[in-house]
């Protein structure tokens, strides 16, 4: 299975919740088993927490927030602790690549990739946090008006199981950068790195309060979490389903949210564009975290033209794709657990029945333990639009074609879903680059490519069912705050 990166994690070990700057298990002392997705067997435990747990952590945020320093300290100071989370980080990276990788099942250099981008938010939100400036607004005569932009207070951060170190980063840098705290809901099928990056936080000299975080199932935690009347903004990335569920939660309280919430995110490959460059883009685009990413490009559209090369060289290149354990560092790792497992696999098996045609099949290594959670990529070809593998997010290895002929078919076809996340443009011809981009309803376009190195700058959020809201860029330090408008009559 090729050469294992030599990445450890201690057995056993029993994780805690960082509330008040201080270690501690749930109330009602139960736990949740940690097990690996590459084996299924349990390497470690969090606690189990409930709504006892949340509160306690919420009213330390709260706390922190009006009593402590945090929110008051000049901004370039704290810029400075989140720059020190940076190097701290970095300093861990190969411990962090190390817990990430085992906790969720992806290959180690996406661990180690992972770790980067990571790296990449806190410095980018210590460096920006002094750089957010208000308004002044022309006014009556005899009055000067202004803007500034203030902290929400305690922010509730709900963070999935397929990225959780980068997405912790993105919520915790711009968060912790405007001025408010935390209160972090990690899955409870990839805590770890959540946990340890709010130790490290205390160290690069967060204070106590500011960054806690409480482990534990949706149901209990997480429901706990956004409906606390002393939470003053919930983000969220993850289904819709719980996307509104979250959002009813936090309505109660009419408390503002950013929501995440998926995609089924079209690539459109147009006659005039260079293959030889599109080709790998295409398949890593699927492939990447085993399919689990929310702007994975699951649907390639493909004008006619080119249709038939483009499944022959995509169908040469997904049979030679090859699932495996994080350790063995393959094409991709297992799905993150069983339940996922099984309705991936459920979902391509119904398309097969429904006589969707399989175009190509890659594999499960032959060495790979039979307790991981694997599925083979697949790529199906000449979709019906209106398939369900064509409609709804799978969030595995599974790619669909759809030939297209002309530039009003593409558009039509990249809007016919629910989502709106992601898409790409792949054309040699400029006019029509803009032309496409402008009308294809996704939060994010790229042209001749998918992705740009993590995009820490680059806004990030969706249309329709793919959620609202902008994560991301300076754009996230503005859903971190709050505009307030002072007025002085100087007569």
């Amino acid at each position: 299975m090729g050469t294992p990166l030599t990445l450890t994690v201690a057995e056993g070990v029993a994780f805690m919740n960082l509330i008040d700057g201080k270690p501690a298990d749930a109330l009602s002392g139960a736990r949740i088993d940690v097990a690996s997705p590459s084996d299924g067997k349990v390497f470690a435990s969090i606690p189990a927490s409930g709504a006892a747990d949340v509160d306690l952590a919420v009213k330390s945020a709260y706390k922190a927030f009006h009593e402590g320093p945090w929110s008051r300290m000049p901004a370039v100071e704290r810029g400075r602790c989140v720059t020190r989370l940076f190097h701290l980080v970095e300093k861990h990276g190969e411990e962090l690549a190390a817990l990430e990788s085992r906790d969720t099942g992806k290959p180690a250099r996406q661990g180690k990739a992972d770790v980067t981008a990571t790296m990449r938010y806190y410095e980018f939100y210590g460096g920006a946090a002094d750089k957010i400036h208000g308004d002044t607004i022309p006014f009556l005569d005899g009055y000067t008006a202004l803007t500034l932009r203030e902290p929400h207070g305690v922010v509730a951060g709900i963070i999935p199981w397929n990225y959780p170190m980068q997405i912790l980063a993105r919520v915790a840098g711009a968060a912790l950068a405007m001025g408010n705290t935390l209160v972090v809901k990690p899955a409870e099928d990839a805590s770890l790195t959540t946990i340890r990056i709010a130790q490290l936080a205390l160290e690069a000299g967060v204070p106590e309060g500011v960054f806690n975080v409480v482990t534990g199932y949706g149901r209990d935690a997480g429901a706990a979490l956004s409906a606390h009347p002393l939470v003053d903004y919930v983000t969220f990335t993850g289904s819709p389903l719980t996307g509104t569920a979250i959002q009813q939660a936090a309505a109660i309280n009419n408390r503002g949210v950013t929501m995440e919430l998926g995609g089924k995110s079209p690539q459109i490959v147009f006659a005039d564009a260079d293959l030889d460059a599109a080709l790998p883009v295409l398949v890593n685009a699927i492939i990447q975290n085993g399919g689990q990413t929310c702007s994975a490009g699951s649907r390639v559209l493909v004008e006619k033209p080119v249709y038939e090369r483009v499944a022959a060289e995509l169908a040469a290149r997904f049979s030679k794709l090859v699932a495996g354990p994080h350790d063995a560092d393959l094409d991709l790792g297992p799905l993150i657990n069983e339940k996922q497992r099984d309705r991936v696999a459920g979902m391509v098996a119904a398309a097969k029945e429904a006589g969707v045609s399989v175009l190509a099949e890659g594999s499960v290594h032959a060495d790979a333990p039979r307790g991981g959670y694997y599925q083979a990529p697949v790529l199906f070809g000449s979709v019906d639009p209106q398939a369900v593998i064509a409609q709804e997010e799978v969030f595995g290895p599974v790619l669909a074609l759809f030939p297209f002929e002309g530039e009003e078919e593409a558009v039509r076809l990249a809007n016919s879903t629910e989502f709106g996340l992601v898409a790409s443009v792949w054309s040699k011809d400029g006019a029509r680059q803009h032309r496409v981009a402008k009308r294809v309803r996704a939060g994010q376009v790229f042209v001749n490519g998918y992705g740009a190195g993590g995009g820490i700058e680059l806004p990030f959020g969706g249309f329709k069912k793919s959620g609202h809201g902008r994560e991301k860029g300076f754009e996230a330090l503005y859903d971190m705050s709050a505009t307030k408008t002072v007025v002085f009559n100087h007569q």
